[in-house]
């Protein structure tokens, strides 16, 4: 019989997914008691572009490194559930931008608050110094595996 992992075993990549799942989980369910219970994770990749930018189909699957079918498959899912639209662009009515809906926006709202809620959360168990501490580390580790641009830039894509 095999026997279950100890997370003091794990190595510092595993665990730091691990870690950030379990969190990204806690978020979305704040995020869906608060009003939103048709929101994936992975909608978060395209949220990203739709915040300070309204990009074409085109622009957003060069930024998530998918075909431009996968990027329209995914709008298209964000605005059945009510989070996108495509609009004309006011300088070419051929082109189509893609933005964030009035309730978008509040669903934005929601997952930062429940981002901060979580983080007073950890703050409270483990203390100030502590989580820093850990936060830091986490930085560290980004920018030594060459992950910190892309955040600096909102395009962090999908795991492959």
């Amino acid at each position: 019989m095999e026997q279950s992992p100890d997370p003091h075993d794990l190595d510092t990549g595993t665990l730091a997914l691990f870690a950030g799942l379990a969190a990204a989980s806690a978020v979305q369910d704040e995020v869906a008691a608060r009003g939103f219970p048709d929101l994936r994770m992975s909608h978060g990749y395209v949220f990203q572009h739709l915040v300070h930018a309204r990009p074409t189909i085109g622009d957003l699957a060069e930024k998530l490194d998918m075909t431009q079918q996968g990027a329209s498959k995914a709008v298209a899912e964000l605005e059945r559930l009510g989070y996108a639209e495509r609009l004309p662009d006011p300088h070419d009515a051929r082109v189509r931008r893609v933005t964030l809906t009035p309730r978008g926006h509040e669903a934005v709202t929601a997952a930062r608050r429940a981002r901060a809620s979580l983080e007073e959360r950890l703050r409270q168990r483990f203390g100030a110094t502590a989580l820093d501490a850990a936060r830091t580390l986490l930085t560290d580790l980004l920018d030594a595996l060459g992950g910190t641009a892309a955040v600096r830039r909102r395009e962090v894509r999908p795991p492959r």
